[in-house]
């Protein structure tokens, strides 16, 4: 991504939204949390970077948000921790900065799958890079599995995926374990392709489908985020949009922010066809969350949104305006 900003910002650099955003993950083996956690806090406030970075013995994983010399200072810090020189990252612009506060966290997973015995820096699937992607999954027999949650899989998938309808990715051990038989079959085990949004989900899958026994596993080298940045739209196999753990909320091709908005009742996504719903009450419910919700508890929402928009016409943040999903 950052190759096509560089054109577009030689031609004219003032078309270049000024705020950069950086996902990243990246397995390695941290022996002390503790003491990471306090400079590499304290460096992106110090530069006023925003969004949410998590730390475990598995490594690294978040998002963050900033301007380009500041994103530079926090990734020359994060490459050089143990084991993260190679950290590679998915990026894109935006106006203003989507996340109102930075954190730095300490968790058992940095991306929560509840198998204590995986681990994807010894035993993952193989790299399928973006360009190849196309080929693997139009391979007669691969079996392609989105991991990713089920509100996600809504909003966007590759045409001809399996959707595990999960709540969250711990539901994902559970799902494959009871459907194994069905998907594999009792012939020659078949390929099995697997994505997710930015790559960490998928390769953890990877390495727990191997740990079942499934050793011909893959999955898309830096996620569909990767997939929809460097991939043109006339070739791809990718349908809708790509869910983001921003407040961007959906992405298509390049990058560039979707349809989709945010339900401030529910944190579900929302397409322009839910927002045509006699259901849906921008700040207040969606068709996902109407029938789950009192009316009390509709007009603390109503009451939330015009607090939000009070404060929007002050030019002051509001909690309520906060996306607070993790990733």
């Amino acid at each position: 991504m950052a190759s096509a900003y560089v054109g577009a910002m030689q031609a004219d650099p003032s078309s270049i939204p000024p705020v950069r955003i950086v996902a990243l993950y990246h397995f390695t083996r941290f022996d002390d949390c503790d003491a990471l956690q306090g400079p590499l806090a304290k460096l992106c406030c110090a530069n006023g970077v925003k969004g949410t970075l998590l730390l475990a013995a598995e490594g690294i994983n978040g998002t963050i948000a900033g301007s380009d010399a500041a994103i530079e200072k926090v990734l020359g810090h994060i490459r050089a921790l143990p084991g993260c020189a190679a950290l590679e990252v998915k990026e894109s612009r935006a106006e203003t900065l989507p996340f109102h506060r930075m954190k730095v966290r300490i968790k058992r997973e940095i991306v929560t799958m509840g198998e204590p015995d995986i681990d994807p820096l010894a035993n993952a699937g193989t790299y399928v890079a973006p360009a190849d992607w196309n080929a693997l999954i139009a391979e007669p027999g691969t079996i392609l599995i989105d991991t990713r949650n089920d509100y996600e899989v809504a909003v966007g998938s590759f045409a001809g995926a399996i959707d595990p309808r999960t709540k969250t990715f711990r539901d994902f051990p559970a799902w494959f374990r009871e459907h194994r038989a069905d998907l594999l079959g009792d012939g020659s085990p078949p390929k099995v392709a697997m994505f997710c949004t930015g790559g960490i989900r998928c390769e953890k899958a990877t390495a727990f489908l191997k740990s079942e026994g499934v050793e011909d596993v893959y999955h898309l080298q830096g996620g569909i985020l990767k997939y929809l940045e460097t991939v043109p739209a006339e070739q791809s196999r990718w349908e809708g949009e790509c869910f983001v753990f921003d407040q961007r909320v959906s992405v298509v091709h390049g990058l560039e922010p979707g349809t989709c908005e945010l339900c401030h009742a529910c944190r579900m996504p929302v397409t322009p066809e839910d927002r045509a719903s006699p259901l849906y009450a921008e700040g207040v419910s969606c068709p996902a969350c109407h029938d789950e919700r009192t009316d009390e508890q509709r007009a603390s929402y109503a009451e939330r949104e015009r607090q939000t928009r009070l404060a929007k016409a002050r030019g002051e943040a509001h909690v309520g305006a906060t996306h607070s999903r993790a990733r």
